[in-house]
């Protein structure tokens, strides 16, 4: 059927025979902006590089500005506060009068970290106590020198902890805030953890070498078992159905003799109730009822499109078994991915760590009149001396420094990383979206299979697309760049106002963000379809995506049965690779299956469940990079059989390039019968 915009149909070219090797670069002006923003964005990692230091986030700071598990604190990697009780009590002021926090009590670096809290504020009032037999060295700051100092004051008390007890006094509060942490200490829970994946490793890779083997034999298999998997679901779906038709009228047999009524409940939130009415019962099948009929003679009268689905389904198992290297490309596209987020988190890392650290001077007991006078900031946190008029006085970070051109436009630069982040990200899929489908679109306009299958066909796609058409797949990104960026706002303007919101704006913003949602989704699939047609005739990006668009629009039915068909196989399959793989680590992983001479032995796990989860989670990622080559095969044989049906008419001028398979379910023939080797 022909609807909105049918466009042509695709004229016969005698030349044509296949992907297009006589091709120009497109889209140059896009890939010139996007070059350019590839420079620019290597520019600004090298400046965040050169001005950042991610030491102020990766490491911890104590009182002297040092950090801890690096440089003269390399064996100290531990952060202790004096008074963790303080870090508690005093957060509402430093966040109101600082805009920013950190904890005002005095903070060493130490090796371990101390297992036992003292009070010796007693200590203060005896004479003759010298601070070396009741301090240790290792819990005080760096500029204190137990040695030399004679007696214990109480600045000294803020800046060293005590190795003996004077009095055998614990705070409650102490002992309670210890067990919290030895309750959830994170760092032995992650060794546990660390200790299970470095017994367990050699199995994990086994469970995913498994589910590597289970995802590819289920996508060749589907070439001998697609239409018995397809018919076998949609009868189960319809008996699905005819069950639930017979539950709901056992159920309304049940109870015609209850005289009560859906009008003499009510509203009630108890909706037990409602099935013990026959009149929910009655709406329930008929219901039910119209749902089958109308599947059922959607089935019916749409059985031949299921066939073209079945077909080009199994016709892109068939590609696959001939070009093997394409399910191991999206490795490539993961290496190239994985390359973007770790060059964006970095430079984000260094952008936020950019300029030094600006510390000021506060006391908490501002009410004492040598503390009120105390104001100041500081550029260095080692310039901080205490005072003995004023021992609350603690240095405070505030900010880093935005002095300079640089350091004033952090945020546009963080800006920046997030557009170009996103930009190369739909990039690099765009890429691996047309060299696939060049590789495809080689193997269906191949008169006879295999003979006429280029060499290479993976490479030879990837390095065409690199060579002409960088500008074209960014265009296409750059949109979807755009709109991602307007939810990302949204999100953005929806957490910062939820609180001030009233019914009509949530609603509005609801709405706002459905739209973009659904106009993200439709872009994805645009561009899908317009890389296909780039790959095969190496037309710009606008020509390609309105070309692909018109095709499908004068093919919409084929184009929404092949969609659910094989959406439904890939979830069947999906489905069937996770949860085998994962039902086979659990019963090994917990020890329900013992392998003969297997030196591995699940007691030996600290939480078996681990391996379990990683197993399970690599598996899917596997299953989902093989079955996305697949889903590209589907989609770029069917547009390639589209343009085949308008192009050629079976004749010996303009013969079909299509399998028999799909020419016998449309009732086509070719008069010139397809010779050589590798007939199908």
């Amino acid at each position: 059927p022909l609807f909105f915009f049918p466009g042509e149909p695709a004229q016969f070219d005698p030349s044509f025979n296949g992907p297009i090797r006589k091709r120009g670069c497109t889209d140059i002006i896009c890939c010139i902006l996007f070059m350019a923003v590839i420079l620019g964005y290597a520019a600004v990692g090298i400046l965040a590089w050169l001005y950042g230091d991610p030491r102020h986030v990766l490491y911890a700071r104590n009182s002297t500005g040092w950090f801890c598990g690096t440089g003269p604190n390399k064996d100290k990697p531990n952060l202790f506060y004096f008074d963790i009780l303080k870090c508690a009590t005093s957060v509402n002021i430093m966040a109101s009068s600082l805009n920013g926090f950190q904890c005002p009590t005095t903070q060493v670096c130490v090796e371990t970290c101390p297992n036992d809290f003292w009070a010796v504020e007693v200590l203060a009032y005896l004479p003759n106590v010298k601070p070396a037999k009741v301090f240790n060295q290792s819990l005080c700051v760096p500029s204190i020198d137990l040695a030399t100092t004679d007696l214990v004051s109480p600045i000294l008390l803020t800046l060293c902890k005590p190795c003996v007890s004077p009095c055998e006094f614990v705070s409650l509060a102490f002992v309670f805030i210890r067990d919290i942490v030895n309750g959830f200490n994170a760092r032995e829970i992650g060794v546990r953890i660390f200790e299970d994946f470095a017994s367990s490793w050699p199995w994990i890779l086994i469970g995913l070498l498994i589910a590597m083997v289970v995802s590819m034999l289920f996508l060749l298999l589907l070439r001998f078992t697609a239409p018995v998997m397809v018919w076998v679901l949609i009868i189960g779906v319809l008996a699905a159905g005819a069950y639930g038709i017979w539950h709901c009228y056992w159920e309304y047999d049940n109870y015609k003799q209850a005289s009560s009524t859906i009008s003499d409940i009510g509203f009630t939130t108890n909706f037990s109730v409602y099935l013990q009415v026959q009149e929910t019962w009655l709406a329930f099948l008929i219901i039910i009822s119209v749902a089958e009929a109308i599947i059922l003679l959607t089935i019916i009268f749409l059985r031949n499109r299921i066939l073209i689905a079945i077909a080009l389904i199994q016709e892109s198992s068939k590609a696959i078994s001939h070009m093997m290297s394409s399910l191991f490309y999206p490795l490539v596209t993961f290496v190239l991915l994985l390359v973007c987020v770790a060059y964006w988190g970095a430079t984000a890392l260094y952008l936020a760590t950019s300029g030094n650290p600006i510390y000021r001077v506060v006391a908490l007991n501002s009410t004492m009149s040598d503390c009120k006078s105390i104001n100041g900031s500081l550029s260095n946190h080692t310039l901080f001396t205490p005072s003995s008029c004023c021992p609350s006085a603690s240095c405070i970070f505030i900010k880093y420094n935005d002095e300079g051109l640089f350091q004033r436009n952090l945020f546009n630069l963080q800006i920046y990383n997030v557009v170009a982040f996103l930009w190369c990200v739909n990039f690099v899929i765009a890429l691996g979206q047309c060299t696939l489908a060049g590789a495809f679109a080689s193997y269906y306009w191949a008169f006879t299979k295999p003979g006429d299958i280029p060499m290479f066909p993976v490479s030879a796609s990837f390095i065409r697309s690199l060579r002409y058409h960088v500008g074209s797949l960014a265009f296409g990104a750059l949109i979807l760049t755009l709109v991602q960026l307007v939810r990302i706002i949204l999100e953005y303007i929806d957490h910062k106002t939820r609180a001030a919101q009233n019914p009509c704006a949530r609603f509005l913003m609801c709405c706002l963000k459905c739209c973009f949602w659904c106009l993200e989704k439709f872009i994805k699939f645009l561009n899908r379809n317009a890389y296909i047609m780039i790959a095969i005739y190496g037309k710009n990006f606008c020509v390609s995506a309105k070309n692909a668009f018109m095709l499908l629009m004068r093919n919409v039915i084929r184009v929404v049965v092949l969609d659910k068909v094989t959406d439904l196989l890939l979830f069947f399959g999906k489905l069937l690779v996770v949860g085998g793989v994962g039902v086979l680590s659990f019963f090994f992983f917990s020890g329900r299956i013992l392998l003969p001479g297997n030196t591995f032995r699940s007691e030996t796990l600290n939480y078996y469940w681990m391996p379990i989860i990683t197993v399970v989670f690599g598996s899917y990622l596997i299953a989902h990079g093989f079955f996305s080559v697949y889903n590209m095969c589907v989609d770029t044989l069917f547009l390639c059989f589209l343009e085949d049906l308008e192009r050629n008419d079976g004749s010996l001028q303009k013969p079909y390039f299509m399998s028999k398979n799909l020419m016998k379910i449309l009732n086509k023939t070719n008069k010139a019968p397809k010779k050589g080797k590798g007939k199908d």
